[in-house]
């Protein structure tokens, strides 16, 4: 396989075909193929993109059409037949049998964009500048969500401060729980303190990219008490585990959560298209400007098309049936392998198919993928200094390619500890 024209011209910058060298040629559901004729398990699916799989048939057939039909690919924010469809269908599906109101914003593809967007809005909203994020957050790598952002890889590579921006502990992490939130709000209420109250609180429900770290109904609902008791705006970043990830559309369906912003992309676009767009509650909506946020790609025609298909996913039980199902699988196998290593103290977390194994070391993690790519997986790690081997297959998965790929990710553990 030739990879000259990828090291003689692309930027040092690239990252995940360090990882997987080698050349992709095709790819179906849970399968990428090489141009060698290798098959490869896929259990990174596009960092999260790919909640319906790779060429999902359906959605490529309605894509076809509306190729060949001559639909409107790119239309800015202008209104076009296919993006009614999908506003329409995502109302419809989503938002009215939850009872929300709230106003659909297509930003930029990237939910980097979408998270730029939430906090530019919560400060016109509140008229205050900082904004509360959480330790282990992972928001994007523009410079304001990059400033949400916990990671210090990510955040020293900007080149500038990164300021606006109150840091608390995750429920999860050292100093965490809902007795930090009340020393915050003590603080706040200290004339003396230094501290103002913040535009909004940015939180994630499962903090994938920050290495699989699960909030709680409790600790959630108290963040949000406390934003709107500060006057504050409560932005729930569901980027990577909504969209049906987690076993219901949004990662926090069956909560007392009521967010003004929801941040969505990644899954949202279907296929692996661009779509990001935030859920803005109407009060909030209404104090921007026409343009005051705009992007040159926020009309993908092919995203509708294919994000309105999505849609059809959750207009019953089954597709989240099965994936509460294989979540339980891949919760089970984890432990067993955290079981086998008693001594290690590995730990495993996550909600539906998303699930990962702390193992403690970035050093093995990075082991255990390299293992892993030689079998035929692909699996990326995460996490405080890469420790945490995640796992984020399709939903879509047949039953036999989630076990050969568990069986894979339980030899190349073995292998890597051998390794290291």
């Amino acid at each position: 396989m030739d990879m000259t024209p990828f090291e003689q011209w692309e930027s040092e910058v690239r990252g995940y075909c360090r990882a997987f060298p080698t050349v992709f040629a095709s790819a179906s559901n849970a399968r990428q193929v090489a141009e060698d004729g290798t098959s490869y398990l896929d259990f990174f699916g596009g960092a999260g993109v790919l909640n319906f799989g790779h060429n999902n048939p359906r959605m490529k057939r309605a894509m076809i059409e509306f190729l060949e039909a001559d639909g409107v690919a790119h239309s800015l924010d202008t209104y076009t037949t296919t993006k009614r469809q999908f506003v329409s269908r995502f109302a419809e599906v989503i938002l009215e049998p939850r009872g929300m109101d709230h106003k659909l914003q297509f930003t930029g593809p990237t939910g980097t964009n979408a998270v730029e967007a939430s906090l530019k809005l919560a400060r016109r909203v509140t008229g205050r500048q900082n904004v509360v994020a959480f330790s282990h957050g992972f928001h994007g790598m523009t410079l304001g969500s990059l400033a949400a952002t916990g990671n210090d890889v990510f955040r020293r590579a900007a080149g500038v401060p990164l300021p606006f921006i109150d840091r608390l502990p995750f429920e999860t992490a050292p100093g965490g729980g809902i007795e930090a939130l009340h020393a915050y709000r003590a603080a706040l209420d200290d004339s003396s303190s230094g501290l103002r109250p913040p535009a909004a609180f940015l939180v994630e429900v499962v903090q994938a990219e920050g290495g699989v770290h699960v909030a709680s109904e409790a600790w959630l609902k108290a963040v949000q008490d406390l934003a709107h008791d500060v006057g504050a705006l409560f932005i729930i970043d569901d980027i990577q585990a909504g969209c049906g990830r987690t076993g219901s559309y949004f990662s926090f369906d069956g909560m007392d959560l009521d967010p003004d912003i929801v941040n969505l992309a990644k899954g949202i676009g279907g296929y692996g298209t661009p779509l990001a767009m935030n859920l803005n509650k109407p009060e909030h909506d209404a104090h921007w400007a026409p343009g005051e946020h705009t992007g040159t790609f926020r009309g993908q025609g092919l995203s509708f098309v294919a994000g309105t298909e999505a849609l059809a996913y959750f207009t019953d039980d089954e597709l989240m049936t099965t994936v509460a199902a294989h979540g339980e699988v891949m919760r089970e196998r984890l432990q067993r392998i955290a079981d086998a290593n008693p001594s290690q103290g590995w730990q495993v977390r996550g909600r539906g198919m998303l699930q990962g194994i702390d193992l403690g070391d970035g050093a093995l993690a990075k082991q255990v993928q390299a293992s892993a790519f030689a079998h035929g997986l692909l699996i990326g790690p995460c996490g405080s200094g890469g420790r945490v081997v995640k796992l984020i297959p399709p939903l879509t998965i047949d039953a036999d390619d989630l076990t050969e790929g568990l069986d894979l990710l339980e030899k190349a553990v073995a292998e890597a500890q051998g390794a290291v």
